[in-house]
């Protein structure tokens, strides 16, 4: 269940990425075209990196849980901001998914299944 809130997540951050690159591509002013462009990298390489997060973490590596608790706590930054600044709905469009997975995050069932560390190295 964690592990599809993160690739919600990470699809919906695809979404925003791809209304961002279409936003600057067709001419909408920028302040800096290479910061806008740097911004779009980090959007891209932040929901790849929740991709892999949910990936592994439906897998059960252990050291998913961590990312996907620091995923969700700098969504909660965002989050609270965009709500309390008057776009409620935005907000708890953020707020809801982050809390619900960081509440299973520590379910007994999770910590269970991601305890997995990895596979040991090769034997010569």
């Amino acid at each position: 269940m964690v592990a599809g809130v993160a690739a919600a997540e990470a699809t919906a951050l695809l979404a925003a990425a791809g209304w961002y690159a279409y936003e600057l591509f067709s001419g909408s002013p920028v302040l800096s075209f290479w910061g806008a462009i740097f911004t779009l990298a980090l959007l891209l390489a932040f929901s790849a990196w929740l991709y892999a997060v949910a990936v592994f973490l439906y897998r059960g590596f252990r050291w998913t849980r961590a990312a996907a608790l620091v995923a969700q706590l700098f969504v909660l930054t965002i989050g609270v901001p965009t709500m309390t600044s008057g776009l409620v709905l935005a907000g708890l469009v953020m707020l809801v998914p982050a809390v619900t997975a960081i509440v299973l995050l520590f379910t007994n069932k999770v910590v269970s299944h991601a305890s997995r560390t990895g596979s040991a190295p090769p034997a010569l």
